[in-house]
């Protein structure tokens, strides 16, 4: 097998399955070996599916050979990030203490996703619990640091870090991330991959492992926007398992409407690092091609601090017995293992007043995008730390502010692209991010900025995976 399709689109790869240039099985083979062989170096490999895989790459061939095409993803290997639960091997949501946790039935997404024909290859790593108790550095997790597809000794990004890294370094064409507050955005950005957040309810996370039930969403990860669109579909839909899926509207590719009204997030560039600021400052050329570019600001409520007080309320709730037994002392980081104690304490009254400001806030951004179709910002406004020690000299040294807390908090659907190279040679990203179920409009804007940059076709070095 070429090593051809280590990067290429999941597009490309569907049209040579139909063609009948490659089958099922050697992509799958193919793809295994990869993830088998350069997962470990970047510790983004919880465990490998190859019977599994196999089994399904066989069904997909013979449905092609039947005539019988299922979904663009038929035959096209994933990883999926280790919360997701599947019955055939554990599932460890990144924690010792769960590591030989097994299920009897495979997640809601994971079932979509065998339902369209695509094969699931491996379990990717994450941070312990999704990062809900406090990590404040990169060894936070069952398999290890996550380490960048782009430079190991830099950190992957979490929680979703083995989703990003495997994509990234052409170990899987594509991966499901999950994110409460940055999961997927963060190790998409700093890998140099596409990820795409959608609105909350849009899929369900039945068969998730939940951490904060009114903020946890389900994502793809991705080379680029089109291929992230072509997941989504896959797997967004109502069930009657998880309840705020009931009420979301059908996902709908719609026309474009005209010229578009772009908001930028005042001082987000300003006050990021400066390769992040440049390539952001550029990318916001190339996006004035599309519309009107002017500056907007964010309502003045705590939001950032009403997130963080739902999630670790909620939290709490969902691992209360787990934290009463001590189970937490087993975590790795060390901050981690008493990083939820306090959280049993809080009183009704914060969490109230948290869900007060969401509500505000919610109100506020509806009054927002009646003036704008898409706000965006830098992503992150530094690139990847490095893979040791703690995060706070790192983050605190560009403090700038973001769309990643408020986007969260009320929902909203958001996508992240790569800009170019910054710091070290290491990726930038710049967030657009939609109204409520407007998934189809921030990722047809991506795609004509990916069309107009071809930021995402950049390939990590070949020393990234190289023997140390």
């Amino acid at each position: 097998m070429a090593n051809e399709w280590a990067f290429v689109s999941v597009r490309t790869l569907a049209d040579a399955l139909r063609a009948g240039d490659t089958t099922s099985r050697e992509l799958t083979t193919y793809f295994l070996d990869r993830l088998e062989k350069h997962g470990p170096k970047l510790n983004a490999l919880v465990a490998l599916t190859r019977e599994r895989a196999l089994r399904d790459a066989d069904e997909a061939d013979a449905d092609f050979a039947r005539g019988v095409i299922r979904s663009p993803l038929q035959g096209i290997p994933y990883g999926a990030k280790d919360l997701l639960a599947t019955s055939d091997v554990p599932t460890t949501w990144g924690a010792v203490p769960y590591r030989n946790q097994q299920f009897d039935s495979d997640a809601a997404v994971i079932q979509q996703l065998s339902a369209a024909g695509a094969v699931l290859i491996g379990k990717l790593a994450m941070v312990e619990l999704a990062g809900g108790w406090g990590y404040d550095q990169p060894n936070a997790a069952l398999t290890g640091p996550g380490r960048n597809a782009w430079n190991r000794e830099r950190w992957a990004g979490g929680s979703s870090s083995g989703s990003g890294a495997a994509v990234a370094a052409g170990l899987v064409p594509f991966a499901i991330g999950t994110e409460t507050w940055g999961s997927i955005h963060c190790p998409s950005v700093f890998n140099g991959i596409t990820g795409l957040r959608p609105t909350y309810g849009r899929v369900s996370r039945a068969g998730a492992m939940a951490l904060s039930w009114t903020l946890d969403k389900i994502g793809p990860m991705a080379r680029d926007a089109t291929d992230c669109m072509l997941v989504l579909q896959a797997i967004a839909g109502p069930d009657h398992a998880d309840a705020p899926t009931l009420g979301a509207p059908m996902l709908t590719i719609t026309p474009p409407s005209g010229p578009l009204r772009i908001g930028v997030l005042e001082s987000s560039i300003e006050h990021s690092a400066p390769g992040v600021g440049t390539n952001a400052t550029s990318a916001l050329d190339v996006l004035g091609k599309f519309g009107s570019v002017l500056p907007m600001s964010l309502p003045e409520l705590p939001m950032d601090e009403a997130a963080s007080m739902i999630i670790m309320c909620e939290a709490a709730a969902a691992f209360e017995e787990f934290i009463a037994e001590g189970k937490s002392t087993e975590l790795t980081a060390p901050e981690d293992r008493m990083g939820m104690w306090h959280a049993l304490a809080a009183p009704a009254v914060d969490y109230l007043r948290a869900m007060r400001v969401r509500a505000r806030a919610t109100a506020a951004m509806n009054q927002i995008f009646e003036r704008f179709d898409i706000l965006v910002a830098p992503t992150y406004s530094v690139v990847a730390p490095l893979a040791e020690g703690s995060f706070d000299e790192h983050f605190d040294k560009h403090d700038a502010v973001s769309l990643s807390g408020m986007g969260n908090l009320v929902g909203l659907p958001s996508i992240t692209v790569p800009t170019g190279l910054g710091e070290e040679g290491l990726p930038t990203g710049i967030e657009l991010l939609g109204r409520w179920w407007d998934e189809s409009r921030i990722v047809q804007l991506a795609e004509a900025f990916q069309g107009a940059t071809g930021h995402h076709l950049a390939q990590p070095p070949d020393w990234a995976l190289a023997q140390s």
